[in-house]
């Protein structure tokens, strides 16, 4: 059975193996040796175009056609190549086709053919024209390098976000450079620098990005040669590998220093294909023959029948020919330990006890005793190496020999790694499925470089995470959402299935077969108790492709009025927003609603249409009130809103300076209140307006501004000018409350401090508001002596207070005294200064006599 199991392997410097993944089922009218075939990575799609370099019959259409087909065969869409000349094609993160042309210009489509969009490398790229072109992994993510025919470098690190960067020039920038590559460590952590490589004959120069010069390396070739015709970087960029017109291979660190190997490969043409498997083995492809090289001089050749390309992934190669799709990895460590004929390995013990069970041998006893001081290892082993097979069978027989370990130990932390491999190979075996035909590794379906046979289950964790998540959006791009949804919830991601469904959604809107209703009540009743969806997302989709019905309908769905109400005014369906706004009571929503409809209607659309919501209405006259008075008074008068009308007016006099505009704004508002038969508001007008005339005669006559003041402001203003008795005329005419009066007399006085008089109106007649305001005055303006005339008025309850308030402790304790009140003796006490001890001993004696009584 193991000698089966290693039939496909072959060794290097360790064992690889080569074994098929699927028969191809291609229907191209021309064969693969005249196509340019560039395959994603990770399993992806595979496109494929004429080239344009070799000259064919043509049998179809003279412009060229970019097929794009699955790891099958099977066609998956066809773009019809309109543009300019085609330089490049490659393959982003996202599995979209990057396709650049010799203007600088990188038009992107989806795997379907869709386009997406168009980003330029600038109008230098533009001028001298692309000649040569790469796309290459970096840790900001693909990235795209150029050479113009001036030899003038250029680079764009993430596609995604395409920001152009320039590179040193060589020097002798005209001579012509017989081959180049980037140079990026490839890995999605940690930080590196990203440089060209670029061959001038014998010479090999380095233009980093970010120096300035470029650095021109000396590698250590024994064998004579003229020029270097090939170089290729390894996926984690510490190695090269360079292929020279005298035929030698040469392999070494990427920073020249140190030298591996020299390989004659026997061959002195410039190879078809030169890849790295991994990042230590090389493999070449000339004619129809492709060699496997090792870093310590063996080389495996194999013979192909017909033309094939070869895809480099991260950890192997895909070699894709017309019959076959077939895979070249290093063997893990893990199932070389275990399947390798003659293994003594823990796991490999396991495995034959395993197998000696189920014949129900005793020899299976026997296994397990040499095995048991290890067999937490052992089990470790068996699951692991499952993880790495594609065929079922002996998935199915690593993980039944890991099973049956299991049962001689108690480890927790072991069964639920085993657990989980057993449903993450589920996983892989669906999508390995030709139905689906992604092919990936164990490697790839976690995107890591390596990853620790003995990893912790923290480390599983955190890469399987990241693996799911990848993979899923891979089936979804696909538009595989049937087995995308079964595998969220298989594996029980968290927001998985919402993910997948809200996709199929925006997919299912693009269809233009399905008619509105049918495609809205699927909708609704696919996604009705997923959470997380948003359908104004949805509908968005299907207002851009033109399906403003169907758009509308989705939103019905939508619960979220803030997302729903902004589309359908974008979809201008102005009057169901504004329902809906109104209907959520939401009165910033109704504002944003508002706000629209009258930027887009016409003036009597839009008054016609808030009348039948109220709240809105009330909303659009309070913005009108602080913003458009003019436009509210209209309203108020198509409702015949008399009240409002005058309130309009009476805002527009408070806010004149102009006599004449203040007094027919009133006029205005009276008659108003007449027509809502408001005799209080009439009579207020009247009044406001008399104030008014007299306010411009006092302008005129003092030159100082009267109008537009109360009639609290015109007096203290008068009074504040000595004019005491036009004051009082106006208190008397407008019939100003006395105690109003008093206070507006008493804090002018004072203000001016012409106690005199503030003492001769004291006098005057009996004081509406007592003589407390006259002591509060006279403090304010620090004259305590005039306060204490009108201190002895002051009334009874709160006389003492108002002493000690002035600062006069020993009086206020005489009065407390003559009162009776001990309680306001202590006051007094408490608040009178520390310092004086003889206003401290007087309160005292009078207190010890009040305690006598």
């Amino acid at each position: 059975m193991s000698a089966l199991l290693t039939a496909d392997w072959f060794h290097l410097d360790s064992y690889y193996r080569k074994f098929d993944l699927y028969t191809m089922v291609w229907s191209m009218d021309e064969g693969l040796g005249t196509m340019v075939v560039s395959g994603a990575p990770y399993g992806g799609p595979i496109a494929v175009v004429r080239d344009r370099k070799q000259f064919v019959q043509i049998a179809t259409t003279v412009k060229p056609v970019i097929t794009i087909y699955n790891c099958v065969g099977n066609v998956m869409s066809k773009i019809l190549w309109n543009s300019g000349v085609l330089i490049h094609m490659g393959w982003s993160d996202a599995e979209q086709l990057l396709c650049v042309q010799e203007s600088g210009d990188v038009l992107i489509y989806d795997m379907f053919g869709a386009y997406q969009k168009t980003f330029s490398l600038g109008q230098e790229v533009r001028d001298t024209k692309v000649c040569k072109a790469q796309l290459f992994p970096n840790p900001h993510g693909i990235g795209l390098a150029v050479i113009t025919s001036t030899n003038r470098m250029f680079l764009v690190s993430n596609v995604s976000d395409p920001k152009i960067r320039s590179v040193p020039d060589l020097p002798r920038a005209n001579d012509p450079i017989s081959s180049w590559c980037v140079l990026s460590s490839g890995q999605r952590s940690g930080s590196s620098m990203i440089g060209f490589l670029v061959c001038r004959d014998k010479e090999i120069y380095k233009c980093q990005l970010g120096e300035s010069v470029a650095v021109l390396m000396r590698p250590e070739i024994q064998n004579a040669y003229t020029q270097i015709l090939t170089i290729v970087p390894s996926q984690n960029g510490r190695h090269v590998a360079l292929f020279t017109d005298s035929g030698v291979l040469w392999i070494g660190s990427s920073n020249f220093k140190t030298k591996y190997c020299e390989i004659d490969t026997g061959y002195f043409k410039q190879p078809k294909e030169l890849v790295w498997c991994g990042s230590q083995a090389i493999v070449g492809h000339w004619d129809d023959m492709m060699y496997v090289y090792g870093f310590n001089d063996t080389v495996v050749s194999y013979p192909y029948d017909g033309p094939f390309h070869i895809i480099p992934e991260m950890d192997c190669v895909r070699v894709i020919s017309e019959m076959t799709h077939e895979l070249i990895q290093k063997v893990p460590v893990v199932v070389d330990k275990i399947l390798r004929i003659n293994s003594t390995a823990p796991g490999c013990y396991l495995l034959e006890a395993s197998k000696q069970f189920q014949k129900r041998s005793h020899r299976a006893d026997e296994y397990i005793r040499l095995v048991k001081p290890d067999l937490a290892n052992a089990v470790q082993d068996c699951i692991d190496a499952a993880a790495f097979e594609f065929s079922p069978d002996v998935q199915k027989m690593l993980i039944r020999a890991a099973q049956f370990g299991k049962g001689f130990i108690l480890d927790p932390v072991l069964t639920d790694h085993y657990v989980k491999t057993c449903r993450w190979l589920r996983v892989l075996n669906a999508i390995r499925d030709p139905k689906v035909a992604i092919p990936l590794t164990f490697f790839q379906s976690f995107n890591v470089s390596s990853i620790n046979a003995k990893c912790t289950l923290a480390q599983w964790n955190r890469v399987q995470n990241l693996g799911e998540r990848i993979l899923l959006d891979r089936l979804i791009w696909r538009r595989l959402h049937c087995l995308a949804t079964h595998i969220a919830s298989y594996l029980q991601l968290k927001d998985g299935q919402t993910r997948v469904l809200s996709h199929w959604a925006c997919y299912k809107v693009t269809q233009p077969h399905l008619d509105n209703e049918s495609a809205a009540r699927e909708i609704g009743e696919k996604l009705r108790n997923v959470p997380g969806i948003s359908y104004a997302t949805i509908a968005m989709k299907a207002a851009e492709k033109g399906r403003k019905a169907l758009a509308i309908k989705i939103l019905e769905y939508e619960r979220s009025r803030a997302l729903q109400v902004p589309l359908l005014l974008a979809l201008g369906e102005g009057g169901a927003a504004l329902r809906r706004a109104c209907a959520a009571a939401d009165t910033d929503l109704v504002h944003v609603v508002l706000l629209h409809l009258k930027d887009n209607m016409s003036k009597h659309d839009f008054e016609m249409t808030i009348r039948g919501f109220p709240l809105a209405q009330a909303l659009y006259l309070k913005y009108c009130a602080g913003h458009n008075r003019e436009a509210l008074r209209k309203v108020l008068v198509q409702e015949d809103n008399f009240p409002g009308q005058a309130a309009t007016h009476i805002r527009d006099a408070i806010d004149s300076t102009n006599p004449g505009s203040v007094e027919a704004s009133l006029i205005s508002a009276r008659e108003c209140y007449k027509k809502a038969k408001n005799d209080l508001g009439v009579s207020i007008c009247e009044e406001l307006r008399k104030l008014c005339k007299q306010q411009s005669s006092l302008q005129e006559t003092y030159g100082a501004s009267f109008v537009g003041l109360s009639l609290h402001d015109t007096v203290k203003k008068l009074l504040d000018q000595g004019e005491v008795k036009l004051a009082d005329k106006l208190r008397s005419e407008y019939k100003m409350p006395d105690r109003r009066y008093w206070w507006l007399r008493i804090l002018t006085l004072a203000e001016r401090q012409d106690w005199t008089e503030l003492d001769r109106f004291s006098k005057s007649k009996k004081s509406p508001i007592g003589f407390e305001p006259f002591v509060d005055a006279c403090l304010k303006y620090d004259n305590k002596d005039e306060a204490l005339k009108y201190l002895p008025k002051c009334k009874d309850d709160i006389k003492v207070k108002y002493y000690v308030k002035a600062g006069f402790y020993e009086e206020a304790a005489r009065v407390a005294f003559e009162q009776k009140d001990k309680s306001a003796l202590i006051f007094v006490q408490s608040k009178c200064p520390l310092r004086d001890s003889s206003q401290h001993a007087t309160i005292a004696a009078l207190l010890e006599q009040l305690n006598k009584k």
